[in-house]
C-alpha cells in the first residue's frame, strides 16, 4: 500500500472500473478529481476498441469525468502505432465496427474494407478486434486471408464485454477464437496486458513504470499488464472478478472493494 503514495501515472480501466454500463460509480468521480487535485496524472485506457477516441472523450465528460483525447488511451490506438511502425503502407482488413474503421483511416492506415470482395482480398494484414456490426462475410474473407499467409493481429484478448445488470457480450478474444479454430492460427493481441500497451504509455507520458499504476477489474488483462510489465496492479472488484477468482499466480499487488479506497494511501 505504501507504494501509492510514489505513483506518478494512474492508468485507469473503464467499464467494470470508473463505471459499468451507464452506471457511474461515485468513489470513481472522487478518486480521479482528488487524484489530479494531488498532482497525480490520470489517464483512462480501455481494451474496448469498438468506439473510436472521441466517443469515449464524450462519454466520460457527460459522465462527469472531465476528459481530453490526451487523456485517453484504446487497444485501436496500440495496434494502429504498431501497424504505422511496422507495416507502413501495407493493406489491412480489418473485422471491427465503423467507429474503429474511421479511428485507423484516420491514422493513415491502408484499409481494404468498403472495397469490392477481390479488392477487399488483397489485404495482408488481419486485423480483428470487439465487432458489435460484425456479419459473415466478414468472418469469412478474415479466414480466407489467413489461410492463405496473411498475418492475424487483435486489438485486445478479452473474450467478453460486461454489460450493467450482468449481461455479457461476446468480445474480441471470442470472435478471434472463432477465426482461429476456422483456420489454426492464434493472433497477436495488442492492447492489456501486452507490452506494446506498456511502452506506448511510457512513451506517451514520459513517467517511468515504477512510478506508474494499472488500476482495473479483470486478472488477465488489467493485473496481467502490471505484473508482466513491472507497473503496480491495483485490483478492484467493481466488475468481472471476485476474489473467488483470485489465486497465487494471477494475484495483484493490491485488491480494494473499489477505486475510491486508493484515496486513503495517497497524501
Amino acid at each position: 500500500m505504501k507504494r501509492l503514495n510514489d505513483i506518478e501515472l494512474f492508468v485507469l480501466d473503464m467499464d467494470g472500473t470508473i463505471y459499468l454500463g451507464e452506471q457511474v460509480f461515485e468513489e470513481a468521480l472522487r478518486f480521479v478529481k482528488v487524484a489530479r487535485e494531488k498532482g497525480k496524472r490520470v489517464i483512462f485506457f480501455t481494451n474496448n476498441a469498438s468506439r473510436n477516441p472521441q466517443i469515449y472523450v464524450e462519454r466520460l465528460n457527460r459522465m462527469g469525468f472531465a476528459a481530453t483525447r490526451e487523456d485517453i488511451v484504446t487497444s485501436g490506438d496500440v495496434t494502429s502505432a504498431y501497424l504505422k511502425l511496422h507495416h507502413p503502407d501495407t493493406p489491412v482488413y480489418l473485422v471491427g465496427t465503423p467507429a474503429l474503421e474511421e479511428a485507423f483511416r484516420a491514422e493513415g492506415i491502408n484499409l481494404t474494407n468498403g472495397a469490392d470482395r477481390k479488392t477487399a482480398e488483397t489485404a495482408e494484414i488481419v486485423v480483428a478486434s470487439f465487432d458489435t456490426t460484425l456479419v459473415y462475410e466478414k468472418l469469412d474473407i478474415a479466414c480466407n486471408l489467413i489461410r492463405k499467409g496473411a498475418t492475424f493481429y487483435s486489438t485486445h484478448p478479452d473474450f467478453v464485454c460486461p454489460m450493467e445488470g450482468g449481461a455479457i457480450l461476446p468480445d474480441s478474444g471470442a470472435i478471434c477464437a472463432l477465426i482461429t479454430s476456422c483456420t489454426g492460427v492464434l493472433p497477436k493481441y495488442f492492447g492489456k496486458p501486452e507490452a506494446e500497451t506498456a511502452n506506448m504509455i511510457e512513451h506517451l507520458f514520459g513517467i517511468p513504470r515504477a512510478k506508474t499504476a494499472i488500476v482495473g477489474d479483470r486478472l488477465y488483462t488489467d493485473i496481467a499488464l502490471g505484473k508482466k510489465n513491472g507497473l503496480l496492479s491495483v485490483l478492484v472488484l467493481t466488475g468481472e472478478t471476485s476474489m473467488d477468482d483470485v489465486n497465487d499466480e494471477n494475484r495483484a499487488d493490491i485488491i480494494l472493494d473499489n477505486i475510491g479506497q486508493i484515496l486513503d494511501h495517497i497524501d
